[in-house]
């Protein structure tokens, strides 16, 4: 309940919104402002999921990256084979990569 309005608040709001909207009307507001917030959940509970699925990427992403970044550092210290034709380069293994 609104920390604000109190009991006699909300009794005021209930005949306003009837002196102005009729008995036969307020039956029909009520159902479309309660399909507007079931919709809202709805779309809500969408985006919270595509948080959710991205992180699971990113994840993913990361621990791919992150193997990718182990097997570079296993390909100079010497420790990967080479794919390509050409003979190992003769640099040092304890060779920095520029930061």
């Amino acid at each position: 309940m609104p920390s604000g309005i109190g009991i006699p608040g909300l009794i005021l709001i209930l005949i306003l919104a009837l002196l102005l909207f009729g008995p036969n009307k307020l039956p029909e507001l009520g159902r479309a402002f309660g399909r507007t917030l079931r919709e809202f959940k709805a779309g809500a509970r969408d985006v919270m999921r595509d948080d959710e699925d991205n992180k699971g990427t990113e994840r993913k992403e990361v621990q791919a990256e992150s193997t990718v970044v182990s097997s570079s550092s296993n390909v100079s210290n010497g420790q990967a084979t080479s794919l390509s034709n050409e003979p190992p380069s003769q640099s040092s293994p304890s060779r920095r990569l520029p930061e």
